[in-house]
């Protein structure tokens, strides 16, 4: 059990730094609305977008912490639910679990 625990933690630190290591030093990391407005760009010069954001953050960092931010919150409330609903179903039991180690 060592083994295979320890086999998957390095198997996740090389996913982790492996993306950073084939890019290198001098790669430019830009997200996907960047490079799709480039590319419409290149199809149809003359394109107008349509819509328009109502606040730009100040800077990259900023919108990268408002990302984590956002994410993190969102990862809270997926686990709270799910704890939630796992814990008033022990509550209940209603778990399998439970029902299996009844005397």
């Amino acid at each position: 059990m060592f083994k295979r625990n320890l086999l998957l933690l390095a198997a996740v630190i090389a996913l982790a730094i492996g993306p950073l290591m084939y890019h290198g030093t001098n790669a430019e990391f830009g997200g996907s609305d960047g490079q799709a407005e480039e590319m419409i760009t290149q199809i149809q010069p003359d394109y107008q977008p349509w819509a328009a954001p109502l606040w730009e953050p100040p800077s990259g960092e900023i919108e990268s912490l408002l990302f984590a931010l956002q994410a993190a919150l969102g990862a809270g409330l997926l686990g709270y639910y799910f704890g939630r609903r796992r814990g008033l179903a022990e509550a209940t039991d209603e778990s399998p679990d439970r029902a299996t180690h009844r005397p």
